[in-house]
């Protein structure tokens, strides 16, 4: 019979998460709101994103990285049986809702509800326990499965300072970094994720005027039941996020997405945004975190795809590294960093201390305020995710205590003492906060920026960061962020655990990444371009079918210089080491149905991949320019392609039809 043989999902064994007691059994009667999130159908590897790509448009995505109609039907099929109703299915967001008692939904997923209470409030959520199981037919379909536990899953990183006596608004930090001028990110909207708390127009009204700035459009967005609820403590949080992001970009929108607390919530309020085709972020900001073992590893999986998915459209994510040191505050004597920080698609955001005036600082150091009880940035190495591609040079160091080579946190700092805070109005009152709360909307601001005056988004600008060395950057060299002696970690010169590559030159990295703009983010191939002169141009039409082959670069080790001193005759798997990686291939592939080309053959064995398409199509697609030589086709520029096929593509051949070689044969007459 379907759906009666089960298995365990993958990487659901229940998290202990310090702070909360078990309370007693749940109301099976109570509805449960579950998230099942899908895999891909798509072939787009976190390795090639991480080294760079070319985003893909939401209908582009959908199509080619969704979750499949079929897939969508079984669990659809499996909800049915179980008795839970389909609140939503989505292939693009590669999800479906249920909904259904949490009696029906223990059956459904073979789990034991508990009511757990938290010591700090007193309030009682509903938890899981043991392991998640799913039928057998859906093992390989279903990634994650949120909504079981709705204990909160992240706290905001902010903290205020009332005794301060150096604070700065939001646009005198910006001209401190040398934010570019002349652009107010207009077109562009920027998305803050919230989890708790809410702000008050009035204040906003109130704050942007006292900057002698007008008050940005803001818009609430509900997810999974979240509102806009001003009057706890996370109002700090969202005004901050509000009034740094419309101060130092007050002409783009603001959309805040506000959801439950829970992992469920956090998830689904990134997924909502990356794929909001309304409002189209071209920026997510998120504030809120915890220590990456405070998540089992489903949810710390699904996490890690939203922002995935997030990358693959083009839209930067800055997270806020923590504010509680190189621990994370988790009190263990153990080095820990900050989740959604610490995921590889994120722009992990530290902090510093920030002194100066006008455009000039003075100092800069690691923010580290412990020996007064007010925070220092979170940084480090994960335990969780393995060292990026684009951090390969960047000298991040094992994990001291696993050994593990991790990913290395932030990427990048901003101020973020509160003893050199920022002055923001939270109901009615104004008041100096900081945080590396403060710094991912900063740099999502300065991102808004950059994409109006670009003309197009950056997109996940980790790889093009990486790149630059110290070019856009204020190197931090001073300071740790060491929170409990254990002596991790200290700043030093380039990228360190502590302000990654530094604090912001807003102006060097628009120009940085302006120049890679004006080639259409593609680089040349290498190759002759015919002399001037030579070449009639705009002989053929625009709608002529045209041929292109892009040759791809081996998989296996080059041995020609081993072949050539004869140490060796023969190459053991030869056709091993002389064929395309299908990861490389599938990028081209890729690529090639982006710009509407057919795939005529793609030849991992060949290191081949023959393309058709029409002549606007292809002249589009690789940058170059056509016209003719005598009765030949040829190209009249040079051709580009995108970073992400700078590494894997040795040649483009096809565009330039004239003869290349000629016979060595000769004959004379006889007799």
């Amino acid at each position: 019979m379907a759906f009666e043989k089960r298995t365990t999902l993958p990487g659901s064994e229940n998290v202990h998460r310090p702070g909360f007691d078990p309370e007693g059994p749940v109301e099976l009667g109570a509805t449960v709101r579950v998230t099942v999130i899908l895999r891909r159908k798509g072939n787009r590897t976190s390795t090639q994103i991480e080294g760079g790509y070319t985003p893909l448009s939401y209908d582009q995505y959908a199509k080619q990285l969704g979750a499949s109609e079929s897939d969508v039907e079984l669990v659809e099929q499996f909800a049915h049986h179980a008795g839970l109703t389909v609140e939503e299915s989505n292939p693009a967001k590669r999800r479906v809702v249920l909904t259904g008692t949490a009696e029906e939904v223990q059956q459904a997923f073979g789990t034991d509800f508990v009511h757990y209470k938290s010591q700090s409030s007193g309030r009682t959520y509903r938890g899981r326990k043991g392991t998640i199981g799913i039928p057998l037919e859906l093992q390989d379909i279903v990634v994650s499965v949120l909504g079981l536990d709705a204990r909160p899953i992240a706290k905001p990183h902010f903290r205020t300072n009332p005794n301060a006596t150096t604070s700065f608004t939001p646009p005198q930090v910006a001209a401190l970094y040398n934010y570019p001028t002349g652009v107010t990110g207009k077109g562009q909207t920027v998305a803050i994720i919230e989890l708790g708390g809410g702000y008050k127009p009035a204040d906003l009204t109130a704050y942007f005027k006292s900057l002698g700035l007008a008050t940005p459009s803001v818009t609430a967005v509900s997810v999974d039941g979240g509102k806009n609820t001003p009057g706890s403590d996370a109002d700090g949080e969202v005004m901050l996020d509000i009034e740094v992001i419309g101060a130092v970009a007050n002409g783009a929108n603001i959309a805040v997405y506000f959801a439950p607390n829970t992992d469920q919530g956090f998830v689904d309020a990134i997924t909502n945004a990356a794929h909001d085709t309304t409002r189209k972020p071209s920026v997510i900001s998120i504030s809120w975190g915890g220590p990456e073992d405070s998540w089992s590893e489903q949810s710390r999986n699904a996490m890690n795809a939203a922002l995935q998915d997030a990358a693959t459209l083009g839209v930067t994510v800055t997270v806020a590294s923590g504010d509680n040191g190189s621990t994370d505050g988790v009190g263990d004597s153990k080095l820990h960093v900050d989740f959604p920080s610490s995921s590889p698609f994120a722009l992990a955001c530290g902090g510093t201390t920030l002194k100066g005036t006008g455009s000039q600082i003075t100092s800069e150091v690691v923010w580290n305020e412990t020996a007064n009880n007010e925070g220092a940035t979170g940084g480090g190495v994960s335990s969780f995710f393995a060292l990026p591609a684009y951090q390969n040079s960047a000298g991040v160091p094992k994990q001291s205590q696993t050994n593990f080579v991790g990913r290395g946190v932030p990427d990048v700092a901003g101020n973020a003492d509160p003893t050199t805070g920022y002055q923001i109005r939270v109901n009615g009152a104004t008041q100096v906060i900081g945080g590396t709360s403060a710094v991912a909307p900063l740099w999502a601001g300065l991102i808004a920026l950059m994409n109006q005056q670009l003309g197009k988004p950056v997109g996940f600008m980790n790889p093009k960061l990486y790149s630059l060395g110290r070019t856009g950057f204020h190197d931090i060299t001073t300071g740790d962020n060491d929170d409990s002696k254990l002596g991790f970690y200290k700043a030093k010169s380039g990228w360190d655990p502590c302000t990654g590559l530094g604090s912001p030159n807003g102006a060097a990295l628009l120009k940085a990444f302006s120049s890679a703009v004006r080639t259409g983010q593609q680089e040349p191939v290498a190759g002759p371009v015919p002399p001037a002169g030579s070449v009639s141009q705009g002989i053929d039409a625009a709608d002529d079918v045209m041929t292109a082959t892009i040759v791809l670069r081996r998989s296996g080790p080059d041995v020609g210089d081993a072949l050539l001193s004869g140490t060796v005759s023969a190459i053991p798997h030869a056709d091993q080491l002389t064929s395309a990686s299908p990861e490389d291939v599938a990028q081209v592939v890729a690529f090639a149905n982006q710009h509407g080309l057919t795939i005529m053959e793609a030849n991992a064995a060949t290191r081949s991949v023959k393309l058709e398409g029409t002549r606007e199509k292809l002249e589009k697609a690789f940058g170059v320019k056509h016209g003719s030589q005598g009765s030949y086709d040829l190209q009249s520029s040079n051709i580009s392609i995108p970073p992400s096929l700078s590494n894997l593509a040795i040649a483009v051949l096809g565009f330039d039809q004239r003869a290349i070689a000629k016979h060595h044969t000769s004959s004379k007459s006889v007799g």
